[in-house]
């Protein structure tokens, strides 16, 4: 099934404004990498057993902390395909660095919140023993290029807060060491606590840039580098939060078509529409994901096909192609199927793109940045 009327309008008028450019760059932006959601497939069971409907969300259904099995597969689909210059695809990984402590979390009777480098997450699982030695060579490879996603991706304030409360859904969560299940049919990022940087109170929004310092910090200790651009959980972010970002070494700003940003004491957030290559006060550039790629969310759907006109439109107007693909789709602890099935589908659509554009050119999202940024200097 191909596009309606509806979502080919819509493909056209993200790609009227903005920067552009004459050749065919592809980037694939993936969100969610080293951050827990379920624990394991015995956890998701008991839930259901619970009461919980887990199983009306894709998240909860299929996503995990990636293990070595998810990497190596996902490695080898990437590899599998070369651009013009013969670089393979390449995926940005948008990086959680942290999750709660649950153990000093408890033990400070939920009043103090603690985290733990990813890595030491890592530990807690069975067979993850080689991510971080993969994640390595991915970069090395020039695979995967980890960005900034978040410190966590959990609104600490707010979690806090309603596991005080006695939250009997989230003590739940928190006694199998997660943070978020879907508790009803209207679960969103607010409800669940995952919009990390959702500050709704100027306390709130003084309280997120430690944890922006201390985010980006703990990245480049990782990592060896510092990200240059990131992306905010569920997309929500305030303004101001902005200035945080360029004082810890953030030049672009990866975003959805529109930006949610917390207004003060209000339930709704305002509505920002952003383009690719748009330039905010600070001298930050944002990009938009014009393109998406989620099979995991509705299996049924012709991701491919459809993918590929979004990239088609998006080539027409000269911009980048920048594909939205979660963490959620390559993931198979919970359901291999799940990654079996979506790993066929990337590897044909790398293929497909590969045939309908020769000359297209793979690129991270730290890499467009400088493009833009070179495009806008004029060099």
């Amino acid at each position: 099934m191909s596009l309606s009327i509806k979502e080919i309008a819509s493909a056209n008028l993200v790609n009227i404004p903005g920067w552009r450019s004459k050749e065919k760059i592809l980037v694939i932006e993936s969100d969610d990498w080293g951050s827990i959601r379920m624990a394991s497939k015995e956890t998701y069971n008991w839930f259901l057993q619970q009461g919980v409907p887990v199983d009306k969300s894709a998240y909860d259904s299929n996503d995990s902390l990636e293990s070595n099995e998810d990497l190596e597969l996902l490695f080898e689909v990437l590899n599998s395909v070369k651009d013009r210059n013969g670089n393979p695809a390449i995926i940005t990984a948008n990086n959680i660095v942290a999750n709660p402590d649950f153990d000093k979390i408890r033990a400070a009777g939920y009043q103090q919140y603690f985290y733990q480098p990813f890595t030491e997450t890592l530990k807690e699982y069975p067979h993850h023993n080689r991510v971080f030695d993969l994640y390595k060579q991915g970069i090395d490879s020039r695979l995967f290029r980890p960005q900034f996603h978040g410190r966590e991706h959990l609104n600490v304030q707010s979690w806090l807060q309603r596991l005080q409360s006695g939250d009997k859904v989230l003590q739940m969560a928190f006694d199998k060491r997660m943070f978020s299940v879907k508790m009803q049919a209207d679960s969103n990022c607010r409800k669940q606590q995952l919009d990390a940087f959702g500050t709704y109170t100027p306390q709130q929004l003084t309280a997120l840039a430690p944890i922006i310092e201390e985010g980006t910090a703990l990245f480049s200790s990782l990592w060896g580098y510092t990200s240059t651009t990131i992306i905010s959980p569920c997309y929500v972010w305030h303004p101001d939060a902005e200035i945080f970002f360029a004082k810890n070494g953030i030049e672009m700003i990866q975003s959805g078509v529109a930006q949610l940003a917390p207004q003060f004491g209000q339930e709704k957030n305002l509505i920002k529409r952003r383009f690719t290559g748009q330039k905010n006060k600070l001298g930050q550039y944002y990009s938009v994901r014009n393109a998406t790629f989620e099979p995991a969310s509705n299996p049924a759907k012709d991701w491919v096909s459809n993918c590929l006109q979004q990239i088609k439109i998006a080539y027409r107007w000269n911009k980048p192609a920048i594909i939205c693909s979660h963490r959620l789709n390559y993931t198979g602890s919970l359901n291999p199927s799940n990654r079996s099935a979506n790993l066929q589908l990337l590897a044909l659509l790398l293929k497909e793109v590969k045939k309908n554009w020769p000359d297209v050119i793979f690129m991270s999202s730290d890499q467009l940045a400088v493009k833009i940024k070179k495009g806008h200097a004029g060099i």
